[in-house]
């Protein structure tokens, strides 16, 4: 093991469990070429995410009165 591999390790040990799983994830991505955890988007995903561009590309956005009565909802 090189001397940065083992340094990044000593420090992933004090991080939070959440963010050493992060760490793990990322290092496996690179020794196993990231193949494995490639998710591929369905369709309706793929028809939804045009659909999303194409109102970004017109401006359509929402208000901030819109955004505020979404949280007032479900606050």
């Amino acid at each position: 093991m090189t001397k940065l591999l083992e340094m990044a390790v000593e420090k992933a040990r004090n991080l939070p469990p959440e963010q050493q799983d992060q760490a793990a994830r990322a290092i496996l991505d690179v020794v196993d070429g990231g193949e494995e955890d490639v998710y591929i988007l369905s369709d309706e995903e793929n028809a939804a995410i045009d659909v999303a561009l194409a109102q970004l590309e017109r401006g359509e956005f929402a208000t901030e009165e819109d955004v505020a009565a979404i949280f007032a909802k479900y606050r």
